[in-house]
């Protein structure tokens, strides 16, 4: 009962909004649009979805507890304080049929909650860039444009040397050809949850690097922090998100959210016999946790 009565009046919410009767400022660019961006330019990306405008409400995540200092971080980073750093939010504040009818309630439950940390803290003189092309597949509901998406996206890291900085069980790129057309591929790996607390450790193994490296960052909320800290010592750095889980889904045309096997390869016994090699001969450094082993 209580989930139906939150589905209603998050839907009367939106129908407001959407007769014209509440107002909304907030512009987010297309999906075109913002790759488009990315291909033309050497800009670098900062990705908010529903899971960091949650955390600004004061909520944990699974995969990283709340903290004041992030917090405060996260409301000043999707304020958009630089040009050269490509912020996105979600396509939510105009029609949802773009999306998929179980994606539609999700977000029209979101904005119900969380409207008003978007109006608060989003800087109303930008337009923002678009989420979705990192989660470009499930939700959306014409998935005809997913061909030509994706197509466009591999331009972004075509012909150069990438560093993927992700967690352990994470594996961009592995098991397909998201990341065939780069020169080359190297890999950072963090903890896999609570990376924020590593963040400057993260951080003096991504110096190491020249700056003419393109670092694909997908460590949560953590990624938000080490994108800007890169890009203000000049690298260019993409937070990318699930990019790989909608690259999977993609591919097998999945209907629904499947479970990924290759999430459940942790450590170099299981990726070997996993048939990893490549994933292994990629990876620089692994950083761990700070409380493994406690």
């Amino acid at each position: 009962m209580k989930r139906m009565i939150k589905d209603i009046l998050a839907y009367l919410d939106y129908c407001l909004y959407r007769l014209g009767i509440k107002k909304c400022s907030i512009r987010v660019h297309s999906v075109e649009e913002t790759i488009n961006e990315l291909i033309t330019t050497d800009k670098s990306m900062v990705r908010f979805g529903d899971g960091e405008v949650t955390m600004i409400r004061g909520r944990s995540l699974v995969l990283q507890q709340v903290e004041p200092e992030i917090v405060e971080g996260l409301k000043r980073i999707i304020g958009y304080q630089y040009d050269e750093l490509m912020v996105t939010i979600p396509e939510i504040f105009g029609d949802l049929s773009i999306y998929r009818k179980e994606s539609r309630q999700f977000w029209r439950d979101h904005l119900l909650f969380s409207r008003r940390q978007y109006e608060k803290y989003c800087n109303p003189d930008k337009v923002y860039y678009n989420t979705t092309i990192s989660r470009f597949y499930y939700s959306t509901a014409d998935k005809s444009k997913c061909d030509s998406w994706i197509y466009e996206m591999k331009k972004i890291w075509e012909g150069k040397d990438i560093v993927i900085v992700e967690g352990g069980r994470t594996h961009n790129g592995v098991g397909n050809d998201l990341f065939d057309g780069a020169q080359s591929v190297e890999r950072i790996i963090g903890p896999s949850h609570d990376a924020y607390v590593m963040l400057d450790e993260i951080m003096g193994v991504c110096r190491q690097y020249p700056k003419d490296r393109l670092f694909l960052v997908s460590l949560g909320v953590a990624a938000k922090f080490l994108t800007e800290r890169l890009f203000l010592e000049g690298y260019r750095v993409l937070d990318i998100g699930n990019l790989d889980v909608e690259y999977e889904w993609y591919l097998r045309k999945a209907t629904g959210k499947e479970k990924l096997d290759k999430h459940d390869v942790v450590g170099r016994t299981k990726n070997l016999e996993a048939g990893y090699q490549d994933y292994l001969n990629q990876i620089k450094i692994e950083i761990e946790s700070a409380d493994k082993g406690k």
